[in-house]
């Protein structure tokens, strides 16, 4: 259902997901997609944390390959940045985002898990980086909070195609942006 869910965001964009499309596509109705799922929000919220989950398992590979930590640090940023406008995570992601503004507790917290586990490798990796000497001496933490906002805002400019900021474009600017403020 989830897999399903995706395909119908990368090819219709969300307009297209409705619960009664995605029930006939997986051979059921949209009463017992509800009893499953009880909203669209949840639905929503659901197929990111599955999407993410494939992401976490793509990144986890990424930063324990051999490799120096500044390699691993571009690996990281390459798959944050989405592919382009219209991006099916990105795209559920800024929803769910901004359907997060009235969301529980619970789904809110399952939000904070999703952005802790980024957030988590990148100072691992920064930590890492600073110990080896391959980066200056950072304060990881803090680094990694200032790196992801600029990440997220890039990020949010290519997914919904602002022109100018285009993916080859922010990948320069973030590899700009680590090399005056991160490599020795």
């Amino acid at each position: 259902m989830l897999a399903a869910a995706m395909a119908t965001i990368a090819e219709h964009g969300l307009d297209g997901l409705t619960m009664a499309g995605l029930g006939r596509e997986v051979g059921m109705s949209s009463g017992h997609l509800l009893y499953y799922f009880r909203t669209k929000d949840e639905l929503l919220l659901r197929t990111l944390e599955w999407s993410e989950g494939r992401l976490g398992a793509e990144r986890s590979a990424l930063l324990s390959r051999p490799a120096t930590a500044a390699e691993r640090l571009e690996a990281y940023v390459d798959l944050y940045v989405p592919d382009g406008p219209r991006d099916p995570h990105w795209t559920l992601w800024l929803e769910v985002w901004n359907r997060s503004q009235s969301a529980d507790d619970d789904a809110r917290a399952r939000q904070a898990a999703i952005e802790g586990a980024w957030h988590r490798d990148l100072v691992a990796l920064l930590a890492e980086g600073v110990s080896r000497g391959e980066f200056r001496a950072v304060d990881p933490d803090r680094y990694a909070a200032r790196l992801r906002a600029l990440l997220d805002g890039f990020s949010v400019h290519v997914a919904v195609g602002i022109p100018g900021t285009g993916r080859d474009q922010v990948l320069a600017h973030v590899r700009e942006f680590i090399a005056d403020s991160l490599l020795p």
